[in-house]
């Protein structure tokens, strides 16, 4: 019979996992017992996706704020140093400026406005228009941000972000001083110390201080890249992808994951005889259109996977060709004619006007936004998550 079902995603539930456990082994056997619970049986390139906050808790990769506040004096030395771009996030960011502020002296805290990198907003843009405020020209000072727009709480939070910070870093026994700007360049009228918070454009901050004269950049991944006293690290990020554990506790992004992958893929091949691809995932790359809110504040959305997720699709947009090359045909006929061109069409279809419209993304974003929908980040318990399909198109029976 004809195969009436296309990509399935499954949440898969597990057990709790604790530091040191097996996952690789938990994983394997959550997934062939749902598979038998549900009665259903796996396939070759079916995808099995692990999120990044099981990975690392399985690696014990955490660090208090003490670790990361001596990791900053060390690097910096104290003194006043610039704190800029960071984005508003109490989960993400606010337990790693705990711990920074027990690094230095004095924080200069630059804010982008009228919204952080991923969309968090501190205002409006009609806000600013109202005011008559220019966000690439002006620099604004906290009285002045006050004195234009009042207190401002987040959307979904209800959070005062402006508020909170500074009082998170006057907790730790350091100054601040709170600024509002765009412009890199800005900080360092205030410091020739950096540190720089943003994610995705951090190479590009780093360049434009580091030509304009500051002493010391770095950057959120330049933090925790080495154990301080025992403490978890990752190499590549730092303490981006970071999330709070507990209330003096960062829980880091997984480090040197590539065995864990390879041997999920193994055992399963070695269980059922089926090649899947593994990954292992953490934000999806999707923008919330009520907030605004571009969900990817990970450095990436995957940060290990098999050699199959490597890539973007080669897809053909079947509407583009009902509509114009076989337009007159339907029925069977129809049928017939697209499966045909499926089958033949090019291993590289860049710039054909067949396959405008399709999603030309990395592999690993798109199925990374997929499983961390299914998965969500609060109470299903399903940190694994299986995609069945995925790589199936018109023609599969």
């Amino acid at each position: 019979m004809e195969r009436k079902v296309g990509t399935v995603s499954r949440g898969i539930r597990c057990p709790i996992i604790r530091q040191g456990d097996d996952l690789a082994k938990i994983v394997v056997n959550s997934v062939l017992e749902a598979a038998e619970s549900e009665d259903f049986a796996l396939r070759d390139r079916d995808v099995i996706a692990v999120t990044e906050s099981v990975v690392a808790r399985s690696q014990g990769n955490y660090a208090t704020i003490d670790a990361l506040g001596k990791d900053v004096r060390n690097k910096f030395g104290g003194g006043t140093i610039g704190v800029i771009f960071p984005i508003l996030s109490r989960n993400r960011f606010a337990i790693c400026l705990k711990g920074i502020a027990k690094g230095t002296d004095k924080i200069v805290l630059m804010l982008s406005y009228p919204s952080d990198e991923v969309g968090n907003a501190l205002i409006s843009y009609d806000q600013l228009d109202e005011a008559g405020i220019d966000p690439y020209v002006d620099v604004l000072t906290l009285e002045k941000y006050r004195e234009l727009f009042g207190a401002n709480v987040h959307e979904f939070t209800g959070v005062d972000y402006v508020a909170y910070y500074a009082d998170l870093i006057k907790e730790e026994g350091c100054d601040v001083e709170v600024i509002f700007a765009n412009n890199p360049r800005t900080i360092l009228n205030y410091t020739k110390k950096v540190l720089t918070c943003d994610i995705h454009t951090r190479k590009r901050t780093k360049r434009i201080l580091k030509k304009a004269g500051a002493e010391m950049v770095l950057g959120l991944d330049d933090l925790l890249n080495e154990s301080i006293d025992g403490s978890g690290y990752n190499t590549k990020f730092g303490i981006l992808g970071s999330n709070k554990s507990t209330e003096d506790t960062i829980k880091l992004f997984p480090h040197e994951c590539k065995d864990l992958v390879l041997d999920i893929q193994k055992a399963i091949l070695d269980k059922t005889g089926k090649h899947v691809e593994v990954m292992v995932y953490g934000d999806g790359a999707f923008k919330d259109p009520q907030g605004k809110i571009w969900e990817l504040a990970d450095p990436c959305v995957s940060p290990t996977y098999t050699e199959g997720l490597i890539g973007t699709p080669n897809e053909l947009k079947l509407k583009y060709l009902a509509d114009n090359d076989y337009a007159e045909l339907s029925g069977e006929a129809l049928k017939e004619a697209i499966s045909e061109a499926i089958k033949n069409k090019d291993a590289n279809l860049v710039g054909q006007m067949a396959s405008e419209g399709t999603t030309p993304r990395q592999l690993t974003d798109l199925i990374g936004s997929l499983c961390d929908l299914t998965s969500g980040s609060g109470d299903k318990g399903t940190p694994v998550v299986l995609i069945q399909g995925y790589f199936d198109n018109y023609t599969n029976m």
